[in-house]
């Protein structure tokens, strides 16, 4: 079962993550500096709020897959959409080790498709296309 990824970025994350927390009727799954991520079972969303680069407003969304079958079945469907295809490979990003491939929309919005393999305590950084 896969589950929809939205990142945003933010001003004041804190005031962030009070106002998802009230919107959504939870707290962040996950909350570290500069980061915030509910992962949501209804909807069924991974929902990602940073703070710090870029500004504010939405980043991208994404494709999260619960395993790496699910991973190359949505690869497979980037490849052939006719638009850009970036294969990023294993990647560690927002404090989690993914493997992750990018696209682009016609209107140049920018979609990831990722498994995540485990949760890290590094940042990581993020790619080239979402800077």
């Amino acid at each position: 079962m896969k589950r929809l990824h939205i990142s945003f970025n933010v001003a004041d994350l804190d005031k962030s993550i009070a106002f998802y927390t009230e919107l959504f009727g939870a707290a962040p799954t996950v909350r570290k500096q500069g980061y915030a991520k509910w992962l949501m079972d209804d909807p069924r969303m991974n929902f990602v709020l940073e703070s710090g680069e870029g500004d504010p407003g939405f980043t991208h969304a994404g494709i999260q897959t619960e395993n790496e079958d699910e991973l190359q079945e949505v690869f497979s469907r980037l490849k052939n959409a006719e638009a850009p295809y970036l294969p990023e490979g294993v990647t560690t990003c927002c404090y989690h080790k993914s493997e992750k491939s990018w696209t682009a929309d016609p209107d140049g919005v920018r979609w990831e498709a990722f498994f995540t393999h485990h949760q890290t305590e590094a940042y990581g950084s993020a790619p080239d296309i979402l800077r």
